[in-house]
Order: structure tokens, then C-alpha cells, then sequence
């Protein structure tokens, strides 16, 4: 009570909004402060993961792993899981300056999908074709190739094509702790978003890509071998000469 003697009822009064305005300023200020601070941290975690990216792209000279993918339709809320297996060269002056990547579809049913550059073929033995094409205009071009595509990226391309957002840690399939990244076009393109799930080493262990219809095609890599002996020969598909060929 000493402190305020001297201040009478209106004073008081006066005084009292005047602390309580100088509190809720310096309340709002440590809030500003503290979402600035936030957005600070994500951005250096940001940067990090996109350096760590860039090296992992650098060193990687080839790839093996197991693949899943796990293909959603939003409206019927369904799900087609898909098994196998893939091998993937980067671009390089031994690749002609060419990206390679082998997919084998073992579950639910046996398939080959080569890409060459900007050319694939897509082998269906049960129905004896061969679908051959550009994945610029291959339907599911957002999925061919999963997480592999984005792998080749430098962190100046992801930059420049996408709009990306660090989402946060988060433990993929397999116990795998994972940087979560989201990732919008900046130009017009047959979907609508992707997230990435990057590994401590820069690597995309898991890549989501959400259509203009919410659907969605999730590619998880898993049984990982870097940087082991793969020739081009392998990404040559063999197959009957009287296999039906169907351009796309």
C-alpha cells in the first residue's frame, strides 16, 4: 500500500490502465518476437536439410533398395500397395548425361518399368505389352521414379520449382527419423503437392505427391546400398519379340 499512497482513486485508476497497456504491449512484443524466433530456427533447419541434400546428391554415384508404394483414392478411401524393388544411376558423364532408373514390381503382380532420360517402358507380362512413352506425358508422371526423381534435384532446382516448407521430425516406416519437408509447385503441374521425408544423411527415404484430385502415391525406399556396381545393360527390359507395343 506504501507504494501507492500517494495516488489517489482517479490516479490510480489512470495508472492502472496504463500498466495493464504497457503489459499487454510487451506481452505482444514477446510474442512477435518468439513466432520470428520460430520461423529463425525453421529456416536454418531448412537450409541444413537442403545442404545435406545436395551432398548426398553429389556422392551418390548409384542406388539399390526395396520399394513400396501405396497408391490412395481419397473418395473411395482405398488403398493398392504395390512391392519390389529398383536400381537408379544419376546423371553423369558415364550415363550420357542421363538419369537411369529400373523398377521391378513383384507383389501384387509382376511388372518392369525402365527410365532412360526422359523415356520409359513399362512391361506388363501377364499382358504380354510393352507400353513405351515420355514421362513427361506418362500419366502417373508424379510418381514414376518416387522419392528418385526429387533425389536428383540440387537444392537450387527444389528452390527454384517448388515453394518448400520444413514440416518437422518425424519416424517413417522401418524406425527411420526423418526431416518432413513439403514441397508446392510454383508452376502448373499434373499434382498439386509433394512431401519428402529426408534422412541425417540428406537422403528421401519416403516421398508422398498429392494430385488436383487429393488422391495420393506414397514411394517408400527402404534396404538402402549406395554407390555399388550397376551397369546400364540392366536397365535394358527383355522381353518377347511378339509382345504387343503400345505407344502413350
Amino acid at each position: 500500500m506504501l507504494l501507492f499512497s500517494g495516488i489517489g482513486r482517479p490516479q490510480f485508476g489512470v495508472f492502472m490502465n496504463k500498466l495493464l497497456r504497457a503489459s499487454l504491449m510487451a506481452i505482444g512484443l514477446s510474442l512477435i518476437v518468439s513466432v520470428f524466433s520460430v520461423t529463425e530456427t525453421k529456416a536454418q533447419v531448412l537450409n541444413e536439410i537442403l545442404r545435406r541434400m545436395d551432398v548426398n546428391n553429389r556422392a551418390l554415384q548409384s542406388l539399390t533398395a526395396s520399394l513400396t508404394m501405396v497408391k490412395t483414392n481419397t473418395q473411395l478411401n482405398v488403398s493398392d500397395t504395390t512391392i519390389g524393388t529398383t536400381s537408379y544411376l544419376p546423371k553423369s558423364k558415364l550415363t550420357g548425361g542421363k538419369m537411369y532408373i529400373r523398377i521391378d514390381w513383384t507383389k501384387p503382380v509382376e511388372e518392369q518399368i525402365s527410365v532412360i532420360g526422359d523415356a520409359y517402358e513399362l512391361y506388363r507380362p501377364r499382358l504380354n505389352q510393352v507400353i513405351v512413352g515420355k514421362t513427361n506425358n506418362a500419366k502417373n508422371n508424379a510418381s514414376v521414379g518416387g522419392a528418385l526423381g526429387f533425389m536428383s534435384m540440387s537444392k537450387e532446382q527444389l528452390r527454384a520449382s517448388y515453394d518448400v516448407v520444413y514440416i518437422g521430425e518425424e519416424g517413417i516406416s522401418g524406425g527411420i527419423n526423418t526431416w518432413h519437408l513439403q514441397l508446392t509447385p510454383k508452376t502448373p503441374q499434373s499434382y498439386k503437392l509433394a512431401d519428402l521425408w529426408v534422412d541425417g544423411d540428406g537422403m528421401p527415404r519416403q516421398a508422398k505427391v498429392t494430385e488436383q484430385n487429393n488422391d495420393t502415391t506414397t514411394v517408400l525406399l527402404s534396404n538402402i546400398q549406395k554407390n555399388g556396381t550397376i551397369q546400364t545393360k540392366i536397365f535394358k527390359l527383355n522381353y518377347p519379340g511378339s509382345v504387343k507395343k503400345i505407344k502413350a
